[in-house]
């Protein structure tokens, strides 16, 4: 039977399920907002359209897929994918939406779980929760199998503290019980393509999220650590936050830790990075 996968949005995430599935005997392809970086993804081997959301792909683009990822964000007027492509995604068999922890809203530092009600508190996340609605009526329209992921913080090479503290631009902010639950783009492609093997017709929704929440600080202190640089001195909230843009402070608006027992009870996932400490390590390896 032929598995060819769809990947609305090939950037960080996308491409890194899309090397995954490509490895493991998958026909793979996406799109990008622009021509130049198609051509470097045809180049690279990846069947690659322009999509910048206005306009829909052609039948053809699309071909036989089976199966969906949208790793694209919404806006204000929705889901991009959906909003154009709609009549096409509605031939694919399996759906995936790759969404937000921050769906959840904040719950002072305590653990949140899939069966946790949505109340998101900030617009985008509001935006995301509108988005998965979206596509559950889409699933339950063309009776396709939905799998929606709920992620963190995704961090991997070339996107991780590390970078930021050889840039020097990491500030070790502290807030009192403040966490975030992180994932590395590694074991979310992993848990991508675990997903896609269920093909029963439901909606799933699974959190995808590593063991160990902790503060940003702490990463950094790690960071600094591998690097065998010096550790940047605490920063109190108080003091930080009216240097910050409103963008940065809303990711300290709020405070959860994510758990991951489904993820791996259900699906069988075995994380290769369980904790920043491991992925972090495993970067610096690779890069040095």
């Amino acid at each position: 039977m032929t598995r060819r996968l769809f990947i609305f949005g090939l950037g960080f995430s996308g491409l890194e399920i899309a090397k995954l599935a490509r490895a493991q005997g998958w026909a793979v392809a996406g799109t990008c907002t622009g021509e130049e970086k198609a051509g470097r993804l045809r180049e690279a081997g990846i069947e690659a359209h322009r999509f910048d959301g206005s306009t829909a792909l052609s039948t053809e683009a699309f071909g036989d897929t089976t199966h969906v990822i949208c790793t694209i964000a919404p806006g204000e007027s929705g889901d991009p994918a959906l909003r154009s492509c709609r009549a096409l995604l509605g031939r694919a068999r399996w759906l995936g939406y790759l969404s937000t922890t921050g769906v959840y809203g904040s719950h002072d530092g305590g653990w949140v779980d899939e069966t946790k009600p949505a109340l998101p508190t900030q617009p985008r996340s509001q935006q995301r929760l509108a988005a998965e609605q979206a596509w559950r009526d889409l699933a339950s329209e063309t009776k396709a199998s939905l799998h929606i992921l709920r992620l963190p913080g995704i961090y991997g090479s070339g996107r991780s503290t590390l970078d930021r503290v050889r840039a020097g631009t990491a500030q070790r902010i502290v807030k009192p019980g403040q966490v975030f639950s992180r994932i590395h783009v590694e074991d979310l492609a992993a848990s991508a393509l675990k997903a896609m093997t269920r093909e029963d017709g439901r909606v799933e929704i699974w959190n995808v999220a590593d063991d160990l929440p902790a503060p940003n600080a702490d990463v950094i202190a790690y960071a600094c650590e591998l690097l065998g640089r010096p550790v940047p001195p605490a920063i109190p909230w108080d003091e930080a936050a009216p240097t910050m843009s409103a963008m940065a402070r809303s990711f300290y608006a709020e405070s959860r830790r994510v758990r991951n027992d489904k993820l791996k009870r259900e699906l069988g996932v075995v994380l290769r990075y369980p904790s920043y400490r491991e992925g972090l390590a495993a970067i610096l390896a690779t890069e040095g």
